[in-house]
Parts: structure tokens; sequence; C-alpha cells
């Protein structure tokens, strides 16, 4: 990437498949970035880039490139496969560049002080934790198996809930039908597992809308 890609690049903003960060002083909030990129769709990570988009670049890149190479390997789990990319400003100044793929072995998640492990997604310009539906879906979808389901008086109601409203949550759709929780949790993961409906993952909770046909 030279230059003049680099500052397109900025122009943008960040966004589902673009980060910026200023320095390597937070290496654990970094790998979240990596983690959500790889669980969903993939994205660049600039490193030397304040949110404000001005590219400032790091005077010692080897240093930094070193400390977040250490902290993705220590903090990532299953490993995340990722490209690093130097992008020179000046003779002193650089800027990284991490590419990171689409995992097909998602979930990813981020182990924390306490050894505890957590998944992030990218949902536009942020990272979040993933809901325990996300995590189901990433695991089961990486089985590749074919999933079959019962068409049944709750599947019957969902669809006529979906037609109304365009979208459900898993409590929304709960509540609605009358059934457990747990109950309206796994019916919507079988549906997206089955391409019948697809999820949007949120901030505070997911979406689940019909499957663009």
């Amino acid at each position: 990437m030279d230059l003049r890609t680099l500052r397109e690049l900025v122009r943008q903003g960040e966004g589902d498949n673009l980060e910026f960060k200023l320095k390597s002083s937070h290496p654990e909030k970094i790998v979240r970035e990596i983690v959500a990129f790889a669980n969903s769709g993939g994205g660049k990570l600039l490193v030397g880039i304040g949110d404000d988009k001005t590219i400032k670049g790091l005077k010692y890149a080897d240093e930094d490139e070193y400390i977040l190479e250490r902290a993705i390997q220590r903090l990532c789990t299953p490993e995340i496969p990722y490209r690093i990319e130097r992008v020179p400003l000046t003779d002193e100044r650089e800027v990284l560049v991490f590419h990171i793929h689409r995992s097909t072995d998602k979930p990813h998640a981020v182990l924390d002080e306490s050894g505890k492990k957590k998944t992030y997604v990218r949902v536009k310009d942020r990272s979040v934790q993933a809901s325990r539906e996300m995590r189901e879906i990433m695991k089961r979808t990486r089985r590749q198996r074919d999933i079959r389901f019962n068409y049944g008086e709750k599947e019957k109601k969902l669809m006529q809930l979906l037609d109304a409203q365009q979208s459900v949550t898993v409590d929304s759709f709960a509540t609605s039908v009358g059934i457990p929780r747990n109950m309206a949790s796994r019916t919507l993961i079988l549906l997206v597992l089955a391409n019948v409906l697809e999820v949007h993952p949120g901030e505070i909770r997911d979406q689940f809308t019909m499957a663009m046909a």
C-alpha cells in the first residue's frame, strides 16, 4: 500500500471493515478489534491514525509491531492468521496496517486478565461482545452440516411476526409467541443455520430478519 492509497482509506473513516488506532499503548484493546474482524467480515486495522483521521504514524514501528504481535499470539484463541504491512510517511514515521480476513475457524476469542474467553464481532465502527446466539451460530456454522427443522406452530407464528414487523429479537419472539426464551433462542439459531433467517448483531441485542433470496 502506498501513501496515496492510505490517505484514501483514512478519508473513508472507520466502519464495518476499518479501524484506526493512534498507538499500541493498550494492545489488549487492539486485539479485540482483530478478533471482531476475524469473526465478522474481515477488515483492516491501521495503527498510527487518530480517530479524527489525522495520519501521525509511529516513530518506533518495530517496537509497536513486536508488542502487537506478542499480544495477538498471547491473547487470541484460536490463532488468527493476519498480514502486516508498513506504509512509510517520512524517514522517521510509519503506519502499521493489519490485514485480517474473515475467518473460517471462528468463533475467535480474547483472553482477559482472569483467563476468561470473550468473543467480539464488528457492528458498524465498533467491536462489541458477541451474544450467546452469535457464538453458537459461529460455532455450528464451522461444522458445515445440513440443518433440518420442523415447521411447527411457533415457526408459523414467527413468519407472521416477521411479515408484520420485518425483524425480531430473541426476547420479542419469545414474548409474542408465548414460549420460553431458551426455546426462542434455539429456534432462531436453527433457522439462521438453515439459511431461512439472517442475524444482524447489535450492541445491545441481535436482530433477526428473513434471509435474502
